[in-house]
């Protein structure tokens, strides 16, 4: 029986090691992933490649291949008010910082310089993924689509007028003409985000769980955030933050909860129950002073937990294999038990969770055949990355963002030897830094009332 030859790769990548997340654990030492239509069809020993195999061939020969980062939560605009934390708590700090600021500046101009400048920042980083949750959600979406990143783009879903929409009608008609626009789409997903369960009516939480369901959408929401939000939610609704998701029957498996930091254990079970995810982002919570998320109760009880980094504004950094590193130190300091979060499972929480946790799982956060190839590429031969004793530890906890040569997605090349390639870092970083004078003008207009 002829069997047909298969067509050459587009591409293939050949590394010292490989960490495809799936299975579980397994590191691959001289592979190679073979890439076509921006799909991964294989990982293969690189000695088994064969010339004409592939169309292009490049060799990492120091480095480690890992899934492409998914950023699970932040609001990538607010790269232009980084540093901005002020030494407040959570509170104080939206109240009396952040929301007046972005009354006074935020724009179309605002979000399309902050959101560019994010995205070179992550993809530097090796992130290839993030969920947004930030205002003119279509601006977001045509500056994650040119710079060719993958992206769930957040639509706001408030009752407060903003300069995007005044009124929770005109939010749900906006977001849902962008929802249509971006539905086959294959880097740009959309997703309903609310902000809390303290700033969200009853009837905005059906209305919003009613349009999730008939869309089979996911809902995002800041949850369990701050000490004080358990008491004031009940003082201002007669009921608890998670008690009042489940009777608009929003705590489902599309429910992605960001934070949980104040989470109890009966709160986690129930989440757990219900197959919603939770996004820790632990950065951001040390930052505002709000705590420290129970990520061991979490994953003990079956919970699906990703990584965030939260907004600039609150973390400084969008740096996903840092936040990685904090969270297995936290969870190991917090248990007493160093294995808490090894290594390999902290590689899984920053890619494959996340993937999931944004209903991508079937597309990105692992390297298998069949799905995009999201891929990152760390040259581990530095003072900080050797010996190599663990390779996925190294990763974790030693290589860091700054090790990061490549980055993929779907195939293309957007960092190459460290550097951006469709990008312009040196106009993006300009941009960005016109804002300066602004944020500080509107920041000491607001100190002085």
């Amino acid at each position: 029986m002829h069997v047909p030859k298969q067509p050459p790769a587009d591409l293939a990548i050949k590394a010292r090691w490989i960490l495809p997340v799936e299975p579980a654990g397994e590191v691959l030492e001289e592979h190679a992933v073979l890439v076509r239509g921006g799909r991964i069809i294989g990982l293969l020993p690189s000695n088994r490649l064969k010339p004409g195999d592939a169309l292009q061939v490049i060799d990492r020969p120091e480095h480690a291949l890992i899934p492409g980062l998914v950023n699970a939560h932040t609001h990538a605009a607010m790269s232009l008010l980084r540093n901005l934390s002020a030494g407040l708590s959570l509170d104080d700090w939206l109240r009396k910082l952040i929301w007046p600021i972005e009354a006074r500046l935020v724009d179309e101009q605002f979000v399309a310089d902050g959101t560019e400048l994010a995205i070179a920042e992550m993809l530097l980083g090796g992130i290839t993924c993030f969920a947004d949750m930030y205002y003119f959600p279509e601006v977001a979406a045509r500056v994650a689509a040119s710079a060719g990143i993958r992206a769930a783009i957040g639509l706001p879903m408030l009752e407060q007028p903003t300069a995007w929409a005044q009124d929770l009608d005109e939010y749900l008609a906006r977001s849902l003409e962008l929802s249509d626009r971006y539905r086959a789409d294959p880097l740009i997903d959309t997703l309903f985000c609310l902000h809390s369960p303290s700033a969200t009516s009853d009837s905005s939480l059906e209305r919003v769980r009613t349009l999730a369901d008939q869309l089979q959408a996911s809902v995002m929401i800041h949850l369990l955030e701050s000490p004080t939000e358990r008491d004031r939610v009940r003082n201002k609704y007669g009921s608890g933050p998670l008690e009042r998701l489940s009777a608009a029957g929003l705590v489902n498996d599309l429910l992605i909860a960001v934070h949980c930091v104040q989470a109890n254990s009966h709160e986690i079970e129930a989440l757990a129950a219900a197959g919603a995810s939770v996004v820790h982002c632990p950065a951001s919570n040390l930052r505002l002073g709000s705590g420290i998320a129970p990520l061991a109760a979490m994953r003990a009880a079956g919970l699906n937990v990703a990584l965030g980094t939260d907004g600039a504004a609150s973390n400084d950094a969008l740096d996903l294999l840092g936040e990685a590193r904090l969270a297995a130190l936290l969870a190991g300091g917090i248990t007493g038990d160093a294995s808490t979060l090894g290594p390999h499972d902290a590689l899984r929480m920053a890619t494959l969770a996340g993937a999931r946790a944004l209903g991508l799982a079937d597309r990105t956060g692992s390297l298998v055949a069949g799905k995009w190839a999201d891929i990152a590429c760390l040259r581990l031969s530095g003072p900080q990355a050797v010996p190599h004793h663990d390779v996925a530890a190294t990763v974790i906890h030693a290589a860091g963002r700054m090790a990061v040569t490549d980055t993929w997605v779907a195939g293309r090349a957007l960092v190459t030897d460290g550097r951006l390639v469709r990008l312009g870092a040196s106009s993006t970083v300009e941009r960005a830094r016109r804002w300066a004078p602004r944020v500080l003008a509107a920041r000491d207009l607001i100190a002085g009332q």
